[in-house]
C-alpha cells in the first residue's frame, strides 16, 4: 500500500460496518480513529471537512466520504 489512509469511524455506526466489511473482505489494514471515544479523532475529522459524518476515509490527505463512494474506491483500488 504506497497511499496513506486513514477511516475514521465508530463500530455502531451501520454505513462503517460496511466499510470495515470490505476492508476485512480485501484483506486490508488501515488505520482507523473511533470518532466517538477519541475527541481528537473527532476533531480532525471536522477540521478536514467541516463536518462529523463517518465512515470517512483519508487518502494522502484528502477525504472521502460516503460508505458506498468507499467501498467502490476500495474495491477498484484493491479487488483482485
Amino acid at each position: 500500500m504506497s497511499k496513506q489512509y486513514t477511516l475514521y469511524q465508530f463500530p455502531e455506526c451501520p454505513f462503517c460496518q460496511l466499510v470495515l466489511k470490505e476492508l476485512d473482505k480485501l484483506k486490508l489494514e488501515i488505520p482507523t480513529k473511533n470518532t466517538r471515544l477519541d475527541s481528537e479523532a473527532r476533531e480532525e475529522l471536522i477540521s478536514l471537512t467541516g463536518r462529523t459524518q463517518v465512515p470517512c476515509l483519508v487518502i494522502d490527505g484528502k477525504p472521502l466520504l460516503e460508505s458506498n463512494d468507499i467501498v467502490n474506491y476500495l474495491r477498484k483500488e484493491y479487488a483482485q
